[in-house]
Order: C-alpha cells, then sequence, then structure tokens
C-alpha cells in the first residue's frame, strides 16, 4: 500500500530556515513568506516532510481510494527556487497565473525566483482563495 511521504513534523521552521539556506535574501524571502501566509490564513506555519512549510491540514480522499493530510497552502524556500502550493480550479489558476509576475508553473505549484518578482497583492488573492476552494472541497483542520 502507498505510504505518504509528507506529512507534518515536529521540525522547528525557524531553524529548517536558518540551517538550509545558504543566503540571506532567500532567508529574508521566506520570512515574509511566512508572515504573507501566516496573516491570510490566520494559521501558524509547521514544516511538512523535510522541506514544505505549510498552513493549516486538509483531509483528501480521491475516488481511487487514496486518501491522506495535505497543507492548504504552502511553500518551499528552495535553494534554487521557491515554490508556492496553492490549489485553485484551472481557471482560477489561470486567472491569477496570468497577473502573479515573473513565474514558472507547473502541475501543482508555481515556481518563483524570489519574492521582488511577483505582485505581492495577487499573491494574497491567491493564498486567500486557494485557502477558500479547499475549505469548500475538504475536511479542513485549521488548527491555531
Amino acid at each position: 500500500m502507498y505510504q505518504l511521504k509528507t506529512k507534518e513534523t515536529d521540525q522547528d521552521v525557524v531553524e529548517f530556515i536558518e540551517s538550509s539556506l545558504p543566503s540571506k535574501s532567500k532567508k529574508e524571502d521566506a520570512y515574509k513568506l511566512i508572515d504573507l501566509f501566516s496573516e491570510i490564513t490566520g494559521l501558524p506555519p509547521k514544516m511538512w516532510g523535510t522541506s514544505i512549510i505549510g498552513f493549516g491540514t486538509y483531509h483528501y480522499r480521491y475516488e481511487t481510494g487514496h486518501e491522506g493530510d495535505a497543507p492548504i497552502v504552502g511553500f518551499s524556500p528552495r535553494k534554487a527556487r521557491i515554490s508556492l502550493y496553492l490549489t485553485t480550479e484551472e481557471e482560477t489558476r489561470a486567472f491569477y497565473l496570468a497577473q502573479i509576475g515573473k513565474h514558472k508553473a507547473g502541475v501543482s505549484c508555481v515556481y518563483i525566483n524570489k519574492l521582488a518578482d511577483i505582485k505581492e497583492e495577487i499573491l494574497k488573492e491567491f493564498i486567500a482563495k486557494s485557502v477558500e476552494l479547499i475549505s469548500e472541497k475538504y475536511p479542513v483542520h485549521d488548527e491555531k
């Protein structure tokens, strides 16, 4: 049976940022993103797996029977790029991606080089919409 690899952990978020990000600018972006995600969600940051900073938890179950828990929204500050985990339906996703600024989009995340490359107000709206859509679709556990 499939075992979910990315689970919430007890790792300290600040310790992760300080030990894994080499540059001052990447650390600053990570802390700014924590403030932004916390402000929008009203939830504290938690580590998921070894490198994802997530906010809140939801439980999903697919028609295939696969199920698990995941952060409602989150990001991963990596050395090369920052991965933003924002879930929306395709039309809404396309709307925000068209406005957000310099990025690359994957299937389930948005990659940015630095926070200065994107429009913060659009990111805030994108986060809020992602939280709204996940909350409507799945059972949410938003421990504050």
